[in-house]
């Protein structure tokens, strides 16, 4: 889904067959001015998400943008006006500060678990666990924050985790059917493989045929043991119940990357407010 799609539906989705709150208030062809202003501190991101809403609902709407996304904010920071019809003004409101409250939630949230990677190799990664429908604006966010994205979807990387493993009849049968999979098919994917302990890392290493190995709920110590087992051969991924407390210890392991979910599916929104003036 393009962005402009989930703009559509959206708005058709809040607006229907009118605004009829404001269409009932205001007289026809008033015009009125609105400035977002931040209630909070944070990194801002959606602003031209944001554009893009008013034009849809109405090209003739005059957008003035004063702030960068990724920016650093603070409260009482102006990110940009608006002028034009003011009915037009109304029904877009709320379906731009949704989507910039919470894509500068999920920045402001990245931009602080990176800040603890400081000074290390370590990637900063999102995972699959976004909203519905939302989640090329979720991902955008995570790299204005400062992180990366893993795969986009199921269909950009091949990625074996435990449940594949057991339904495909163990580590070394998933890595050669993903493998044959891929010429069968003549797709070019990178492949990741799942593993949960000791034990599945010296298989997956014997076998090879893979591109990253996500070392999932390992400690601190086992992880910097894995790291050195596998010395480069492969990519190195940390994965399961890492926080801002643990993320620093985990990346000073050496690994390649963390992924961390809760960087969008746990994620309060920054307070933001359109106001007219």
């Amino acid at each position: 889904m393009t962005i402009d799609e989930i703009i559509e539906k959206a708005l058709i989705e809040d607006i229907g067959d009118g605004d009829h709150t404001s269409l009932s208030c205001i007289p026809s062809g008033t015009i009125g001015k609105a400035r977002l202003l931040v209630k909070e501190p944070g990194i801002i991101a959606g602003i031209d998400i944001a554009r893009k809403v008013f034009e849809k609902v109405d090209n003739t709407v005059v957008f003035q943008q004063l702030m960068q996304d990724g920016d650093k904010v603070k409260p009482g920071d102006i990110v940009f006006t608006v002028e034009g019809n003011s009915v037009s003004l109304l029904s877009s409101e709320r379906l731009a500060l949704n989507f910039l409250q919470r894509m500068s939630g999920i920045a402001t949230k990245t931009h602080e678990m990176v800040k603890l990677t400081e000074g290390l190799n370590t990637k900063l990664l999102d995972t699959r666990k976004t909203t519905p429908n939302m989640r090329m604006l979720e991902k955008m966010a995570v790299r204005i924050g400062g992180g990366e994205n893993h795969r986009f979807g199921l269909y950009d990387m091949i990625m074996i985790k435990d449940n594949h493993v057991d339904f495909a009849g163990g580590i070394s049968q998933a890595i050669m059917n993903a493998n044959q999979y891929l010429k069968l098919h003549n797709k070019d994917l990178k492949i990741e493989i799942e593993v949960r302990n000791f034990s599945e890392l010296c298989e997956v290493m014997a076998m090879g045929g893979i591109h990253r190995i996500m070392l999932d709920n390992f400690t601190v110590e086992d992880l910097a043991v894995a790291v050195e087992m596998i010395g480069g051969r492969f990519e190195t991924e940390a994965s399961g119940g890492i926080t801002e407390t643990t993320l620093r210890k985990y990346a000073e392991t050496g690994v390649d990357y963390i992924s961390v979910g809760s960087l969008t599916h746990h994620i309060k929104s920054l307070d933001l407010s359109l106001k007219a003036f």
